[in-house]
């Protein structure tokens, strides 16, 4: 691995202008040069250019030495480096290979000789010249630039003791110390970005530990993604959205939206949906031509409902009050399609929201398609066609999904969060890295969530139908196993289609099943998909239990020997029934430790 620790720099080794990350390494050359400056996702003038120069900005380096100007490193949003370092970067490697994957980025996208740079340490700035890179071992090969320009805090530094440290360290430098120095010609920009992107994780995000680690996940996900939120522009996760609550007239309007609205439409829309049945009240009817302007005029209790057509939006639908979005047709022909960036598409944070009938197209939104921060929020009879990540159901946020097809997360189709509740019934979860993850609820201020799952197809996933997250914390659990008395509390699961049916499993059985020892207990049924279902009720067992262990272990040191009931109450109930697994890369349950 490369050196990773820098020696302080009194730059801001802060990030490089936004919509830039558009690298695809396997590419040719010229196609990198156009990908690096190409917004899909944006309809405006930020596209790639047919004029010559640089699309970035220039600095100016403070001292008493006059430095030539610099790539401007300050404007690197959270999404951006995300997206480099997910996609283009360090991709699926795992801790051992975060070298050699940056070294075959570097080497499509890095200029190897010809540019200056300011050699940037907490004791000096030279300039220097690069005369070749070292894809490999992560460094550039550099020379003293003329005229010699440096500044130090230290008036004995000559020229002359320069060289002489040039020379020891063999005129070779990390490229994370080097700031490029500016070039209108727009050569030198994608050089910029790239080592801008190798000094932000060296600096920010490696660890010197990490090579040690378990090599068998994801770098990125493990590591990369939850360093990155800590470190990058003060990044919130929790939505503020705030609530309207109800109109201060008390009247609930029906918003209708349509790009263009002809005679037949608006017969049918009166016909189905607009006028009021005998005995209800007449409600207001406001006509918008985009589903973002109807959303924002929302207060409680309104409707809005959305005719057949393509909707392009550039903002998130924040949905703070209980609103019902309906589509007035087929999902396929009412598609509403996210361009620009930001972190996430549909925001929800309402008592009690209803999606149907929609299909949403999403594009680079870091938080996933979908967020439920609290409150319920029901989708159904929809299509998430997804780019980045999936569904992200919160801790105390509750979520419903029937009937509907959600595919192409490069994260988790549906990520499930600590105390947080889940109904999934008749739906298809395919074609994204893992179908179904459950975050870690083992530690004692967390809840378990309460899952169901019914019915689904999780098929042609790349890694697994539904992981479990959790710590590798089984020697407690070991040693807690002869305390698997009566006073232990017994989980209900249920593993069959009859919804009474409930089986007792004594935590010493559960030990066993969490440590691999024994066959997975169910009807016998041989088929792949009860053995799928079965699988995942087991492991999520042995973990709720191995909770409330841990719980009255750490009661028990703190001298309290008889619990309240509620207090150690541990059943969990979960229907998983019918899902049907096939086609998953590593199969339809596993285990992700940390």
């Amino acid at each position: 691995m490369a050196d990773g620790s820098l020696t302080g720099s009194g730059l801001e080794a802060a990030a490089m202008a936004p919509e830039r990350t558009g690298w695809a390494v396997e590419q040719e050359p010229a196609s990198l040069e156009k990908g690096l400056f190409q917004d899909e996702d944006s309809c405006s003038d930020c596209s790639y250019r047919d004029k010559p120069g640089s699309s970035l900005q220039s600095f100016m380096p403070e001292g008493k030495t006059f430095f030539p100007e610099i790539f401007q490193t300050n404007q690197l949003l959270f999404y951006e480096r995300f997206r480099a370092y997910q996609d283009y970067i360090l991709a699926d490697c795992k801790a051992s290979e975060v070298q050699e994957f940056t070294a075959e980025f570097l080497e499509k996208v890095l200029e190897p000789s010809g540019w200056r740079a300011v050699w940037h340490t907490n004791v000096f700035k030279v300039l220097v010249e690069v005369t070749d890179v070292d894809f490999a071992a992560l460094k550039a090969v550099v020379r003293l630039a003329e005229p010699y320009l440096c500044d130090s805090q230290v008036s004995t530094f000559t020229m002359e003791c320069m060289k002489e440290l040039l020379d020891l360290k063999e005129h070779r430098l990390p490229l994370q110390e080097l700031w490029v120095v500016f070039n209108d010609s727009g050569v030198f920009d994608q050089t910029a970005l790239a080592i801008e992107h190798v000094r932000f994780f060296y600096q920010n995000i490696w660890r010197s530990w990490d090579e040690e680690e378990e090599d068998e996940y994801d770098y990125f996900v493990r590591c990369v993604e939850p360093r990155l939120r800590l470190y990058v522009f003060g990044y919130q996760k929790n939505s503020n959205i705030q609530a309207k609550g109800v109109r201060p007239s008390g009247q609930k309007i029906t918003h209708v939206v349509s790009s263009t609205m002809m005679a037949g439409l608006l017969r049918s829309l009166l016909t189905d949906r607009l006028c009021p049945e005998p005995g209800e009240e007449e409600r207001e009817i406001q006509f918008h031509s985009d589903p973002l302007s109807a959303i924002n005029a929302c207060f409680e209790g309104d409707t809005v409902i959305v005719c057949p057509g393509h909707y392009v939006v550039h903002g998130t639908f924040s949905i703070a009050d209980s609103i019902e979005l309906e589509g007035y047709g087929l999902p396929d022909d009412i598609v509403i399609e996210k361009r620009g960036k930001g972190d996430t598409f549909v925001d929800c944070t309402g008592a009690d929201i209803k999606i149907s009938g929609i299909k949403f197209v999403q594009h680079d939104a870091v938080e996933g398609i979908l967020i439920v921060h609290r409150g319920k929020t029901t989708l159904e009879n929809c299509v998430l066609q997804c780019e980045t990540t999936g569904v992200t159901v919160r801790t105390s946020a509750e979520f419903l999904m029937k009937n509907s097809d959600l595919y192409g997360a490069k994260g988790a189709g549906i990520e499930i969060y600590p105390g947080s509740r889940c109904t999934l019934s008749d739906n298809g979860i395919h074609h994204c890295k893992e179908g179904i993850l459950i975050k870690d609820f083992l530690d004692e201020h967390y809840d378990i969530p309460k899952i169901s799952m019914v019915n689904n197809i999780i098929h042609n996933n790349e890694g697994y139908g539904v992981v479990l997250v959790k710590p590798t914390i089984f020697s407690d659990l070991q040693e807690n196993a002869e305390d698997g008395t009566e006073e232990n509390k017994v989980l209900k699961i249920q593993t069959s289609g009859e919804p009474d049916v409930a089986e007792r499993v004594d935590l010493e059985e559960l030990i066993q099943c969490a440590t691999g020892k024994m066959e997975l207990y169910a009807r016998t049924d041989p088929s792949e998909q009860v053995e799928g279902n079965c699988e995942i009720v087991n492991e999520l067992i042995a973990a709720s239990t191995q909770k409330g262990q841990i719980k009255k272990k750490r009661l028990s040191e703190l001298g309290i020997t008889q619990a309240d009931d509620n207090l150690m109450s541990q059943e969990m109930f979960v229907g998983i029934v019918g899902n049907q697994f096939k086609w998953n890369g590593k199969g339809s349950f596993g285990t992700f430790l940390f």
